[in-house]
């Protein structure tokens, strides 16, 4: 399967999930480690745009084509094992909790969980921490511009 990553340049070849654990975000707490990817390039596209300032377009950005292989099992979190406010913003506590008892319990390789954003879509996250990460590997990176109207106010 292959997934997408938007980010800045200097961090497309990085799969530490260090920006995440830094920040934090819907699916884990600051101080845990994850890295976000999208199902789609167009998700991906999607997810930037509702967190970032309208005005603001997105600079310098790589979108990053990283390959799971079959062999790894995917957590799937369906929308009715979710808690009531998993859609809320600022992000709830209670996905995030998810997000860190699936990189805490290392059972899992990558969770499959429903977008937000887009309904229907679904979002990928991979523990970053587990010692079979280095099957996940960069197929491509490649320069990314976005569209102007999707920032304009």
């Amino acid at each position: 399967m292959i997934v997408y990553r938007l980010s800045k340049s200097r961090y497309a070849k990085d799969l530490s999930g260090k920006g995440a654990e830094k920040s934090g975000g819907r699916w884990n707490s600051k101080g845990t480690a994850l890295i976000y990817t999208s199902g789609s390039r167009a998700l991906c596209t999607t997810e930037i745009a509702v967190h970032t300032p309208l005005g603001n377009i997105p600079i310098d950005y790589e979108l990053i084509s990283i390959e799971i292989p079959d062999k790894i099992i995917v957590q799937a979190l369906k929308e009715p094992e979710l808690p009531h406010d998993w859609k809320t913003f600022p992000h709830p506590y209670s996905t995030q909790k998810i997000g860190d008892k699936f990189v805490l319990s290392g059972k899992f390789m990558v969770i499959k969980v429903p977008s937000v954003v887009v309904q229907g879509e679904f979002n990928y996250l991979i523990n970053p921490n587990r010692k079979d990460i280095k099957n996940i590997k960069i197929k491509s990176i490649e320069s990314f511009h976005f569209d102007e109207r999707l920032f304009i106010k």
